[in-house]
């Protein structure tokens, strides 16, 4: 195992059983959300993957270790934290080596998880190609993460704050099959639908299996997306949040806000906006990709170890 990798006993167990096991990003839980909601989410979606039948690897660095699996009290750290570092893959080795506590990102996440020898990763949104990118060349470090590292990743789409045509263009460039979890149309995180076509709808788990075993037995690197929208009555409406967006961007703009202070302080002002629907649509959308997550880690897990014809 990697020197700088350490995994629970769950986590590593299952791995070497050929187990279904999800990792979970833990920016959502020290960025992501207020407390006590970061820390009750991040265990109701250990609680949702366990119900079925896979192991979670809730990924986070501490303690001078990437730390894939955490126990209670290690969630409870990351939920109250007050200098709980955002970590991206540049910052990666920078936390590393000074002994910080971080919470990973997308890219990070997925980084953790391909060491690990984890196929399968749920998390609430993607980033993507920042509103105005042709200017400021804002661009998330998770697209490119997923043009080079073999995990599936089981979203509601990009964060509705960001340009979504520019995003699945970009991922479409870097030849990132983008998927549908039950729909033909690309989720636009908070609402069903962005009204942007995806490569193809898949029904069931085992057909998104399928295309991930046909992708990584043919050694073509990189990640999928499975974009999965949040259910119906927890979505918003798509024309009422695409204003409340436009008040915080320009909110996060007057104030100076830039880099990866954006999307936090985003996911803050949204939910003064709209009195707390935008965090409760959050929490929904997060724990209905990760039970999609933990069946498509089952039926890939399940075809992995099927023999070969």
């Amino acid at each position: 195992m990697h020197e700088f990798l350490a995994l629970t006993p769950e986590v590593a167990d299952a791995l070497h059983d050929g187990r279904p096991v999800v990792a979970l990003e833990s920016t959502v839980i020290a960025h992501g959300m207020p407390y006590p909601q970061n820390a009750g989410t991040g265990r109701a979606l250990e609680a949702i993957i366990r119900a079925e039948g896979a192991v979670p690897a809730t990924v986070a660095v501490l303690d001078g270790r990437i730390r894939v699996g955490l126990s209670d009290d290690d969630l409870e750290r990351l939920a109250t934290g007050t200098n709980v570092w955002k970590l991206s893959r540049r910052d990666l080795p920078v936390a590393l080596a000074a002994g910080a506590d971080g919470a990973t990102t997308v890219a990070a996440t997925m980084i953790a998880a391909k060491l690990a020898g984890i196929a399968v990763f749920a998390t609430g949104g993607i980033g993507g190609v920042h509103r105005g990118a042709e200017t400021s060349f804002d661009v998330s470090a998770d697209l490119d993460e997923l043009a080079r590292t073999s995990v599936c990743v089981v979203c509601a789409g990009a964060k509705s704050v960001l340009d979504l045509p520019k995003t699945l263009e970009y991922l479409e460039t870097r030849g990132v099959p983008v998927l549908g979890y039950g729909t033909d149309d690309f989720p636009a995180f908070y609402a069903r639908t962005s009204g942007l076509p995806v490569l193809r709808r898949c029904d069931t788990p085992v057909e998104v299996a399928r295309i991930l075993h046909a992708k990584w037995r043919l050694g073509l690197d990189g990640g999928v997306v499975l974009a999965n929208p949040i259910p119906e009555a927890d979505a918003l409406d798509a024309g009422a949040m695409e204003a409340v967006i436009a008040q915080a961007l320009h909110d996060a703009e007057s104030r100076g806000i830039a880099g990866k202070a954006v999307t936090p302080y985003l996911l803050a002002r949204l939910k003064e906006l709209t009195e707390g629907r935008s965090l409760d649509a959050n929490i929904a959308l997060i724990r209905h990709n990760a039970r999609v997550a933990a069946r498509v880690a089952g039926a890939y897990a399940a075809l992995a170890q099927a023999p070969m014809s």
